[in-house]
Order: structure tokens, then C-alpha cells, then sequence
């Protein structure tokens, strides 16, 4: 696990807290210090983000994920995340359900995304023709648009000091890369297909400003496996967890209290 970075920090069941891509571990400091007060919270950086080293060969973002709770001893435990975060929890739910007790997600559904909505599938065009072009803080500003305005609004109607905090974690992870793109990992299949397997409960926590096509499928998901559902908060894009914590800090406190009888606000 020497390749690998994360946070661990309180005592008690297991909440685990995964990033969006091109971010880290710290996307997640407005629950950090919330939950450790009932929860062992460990916030990893994925390969190629944040601390954690650029991978070197194939890999699965999930064994790895599986593999950390493991060497950690941490028993099955809540799966928490966003974007790319959310779609790792989903994949560990499928490939590794011994891990997993509970799973919330944001602006995701598996790790097979697909994109139809017109704005969606324009503004990732702009930030892939930035990335191959080497542009860096094009690249960041593209990518900050695409996550934190979303279809609805522009940057300037988010606040400046999450603007950028969102693009400076996006520039010390894009930072580390030739052409600012990770290594795509080895892919977890059939994952659509699969997913009425999940027999864990399951929550999305989506943002009501962002893309159609994330809305789609946070909801695709959360109606296709066993226990599932959907809620949306107000006034946030695709980073609810950022925009609007006290709104999402509570609905994540009362799924876990639904699953484990704690509240982190007790």
C-alpha cells in the first residue's frame, strides 16, 4: 500500500469517503471532522490523485479500494462518493460485496457512464480537447466549469472561495500528469446489467443544478438495485458534499443512523 495515500482519522464503524476525479481527499473536509466524531473516517486518494502515486501498470480502481480496506481490518463498512468516487463504490458493492454495508452516491452511476445531453457532451469536448492539447489551466478551467456551474449557471454564480478550492485540488492532481489525463484502469463490466444484485442500501444524494445525463443515471441507479433512492439538494451542481454541506452532511447522518443506529449530530 506504499503507493497509496489516505486519511484516517476517529474511531468506531467504518466510513469510508472516495473523491472525484482529478480531485483528492480533501473534497471531503466539510464532513471529515463531522462524521470522525462517531465514525473511523478514511478518505483515500485513488491512484494518480492527490498524494497517491501515478500508476505504473493495470489496475482496478475497486481492488484497490478493496485491497486498502483490508490491509486497514476495517470490516464491511458505508461507501460514500462522488463522481468518480461514486462510481467505485458501486463497482466495490458489485466485485466485493463482503466490503461493503451501505452505499451513497452523487452525480454517478457506474463506472460505465454514458453522455447524450447536448451541454454535457459539448463542455466534456472542451476539456478532453484541452487535456490532449497539453493545456493545463485550460484544462482546470474547463473542468471547474463542467463540475461546479454545471448546465444552469456560470462560475461566477458560485462562490469564489470554493471556485478555487475546486481548482487548486484539480491543478495538484492534473499537475502530475504530461497530458493531464491519468492511466484509464483496467474496467469493471456488465456493471448496468448487474446492478439489481446490490442488496445493500443504496442513497443518491444529487445535486439539482447538474447535468441531465448524471441525474439520469444517479437515478437509473438508485431505482434499479434492491434498495434504493433518490434525493436531490438545492442550489449545488455535481459536488452537493462542497456546495451545500450542512444540507448533505444531514442526509448522509441519517442514512448511516438508518443502517447503523449512530448519528454524527448526536
Amino acid at each position: 500500500m506504499k503507493d497509496l495515500f489516505w486519511l484516517d482519522q476517529g474511531t468506531g464503524r467504518p466510513l469510508i469517503l472516495l473523491h472525484g476525479g482529478f480531485l483528492h481527499h480533501r473534497m471531503w473536509d466539510d464532513q471529515i471532522p463531522v462524521f470522525s466524531t462517531r465514525y473511523r473516517v478514511i478518505a483515500p486518494d485513488t491512484r494518480g490523485h492527490g498524494r497517491s502515486a501515478i500508476p505504473k501498470g493495470p489496475y482496478r480502481f475497486t481492488d484497490d479500494l478493496a485491497t486498502l480496506l483490508r490491509h486497514l481490518d476495517t470490516g464491511p463498512a458505508v461507501l460514500v462518493g462522488v463522481s468518480m468516487g461514486a462510481a467505485i463504490a458501486v463497482d466495490t458493492a458489485l466485485e466485493h460485496p463482503d466490503l461493503v454495508t451501505g452505499v451513497v452516491i452523487s452525480g454517478a452511476g457506474t463506472s460505465e457512464p454514458y453522455f447524450t445531453d447536448p451541454w454535457t457532451t459539448q463542455t466534456m469536448g472542451q476539456w478532453h480537447a484541452a487535456m490532449a492539447a497539453g493545456d493545463l489551466e485550460g484544462s482546470i478551467e474547463a473542468f471547474t466549469y463542467f463540475g461546479l456551474a454545471g448546465p444552469h449557471r456560470t462560475l461566477d454564480d458560485v462562490d469564489p472561495a470554493l471556485v478555487e478550492r475546486l481548482r487548486r485540488m484539480t491543478r495538484e492532481t492534473m499537475s502530475k500528469y504530461d497530458r493531464y489525463e491519468p492511466e484509464h484502469p483496467v474496467p469493471v463490466t456488465d456493471t448496468w446489467e448487474r446492478l439489481a444484485k446490490i442488496s445493500v442500501p443504496l442513497l443518491a444524494i444529487n445535486g439539482a443544478l447538474d447535468s441531465p445525463d448524471h441525474l439520469g443515471m444517479a437515478e437509473r441507479l438508485a431505482g434499479t438495485v434492491q434498495d434504493g433512492r433518490a434525493v436531490s439538494i438545492e442550489g449545488a451542481a455535481h459536488y452537493p458534499n462542497m456546495e451545500r454541506p450542512e444540507e448533505f452532511n444531514s442526509l448522509l447522518d441519517d442514512f448511516l443512523n438508518s443502517i447503523t443506529g449512530q448519528s454524527a449530530a448526536s
